[in-house]
């Protein structure tokens, strides 16, 4: 993730610049993803992921959570 960091920071190649952020973006979503699944699997709350997170308990339980998803994960 840091040479996608790197590459987004350069003043050179905007297009290279562009595709990098794209693809650390889809990474950063994959890793919180995972992040989210081991917070809720060692205990912490929706509140405290999305404190975390800096974002609603409202916005993170919807993208991450629900009872159906964790119900099917169980």
């Amino acid at each position: 993730m840091s040479a996608l960091a790197h590459a987004v920071d350069d003043d050179g190649d905007v297009v290279a610049a562009l595709h990098a952020l794209s693809e650390l973006r889809r990474q950063a979503d994959r890793r919180e993803a995972l992040l989210v699944r081991r917070a809720r699997a060692r205990g912490l709350t929706w509140a405290e992921i999305a404190v975390l997170l800096g974002v609603s308990k409202q916005a993170v339980h919807k993208r991450y959570g629900g009872s159906r998803r964790e119900a099917r994960s169980q």
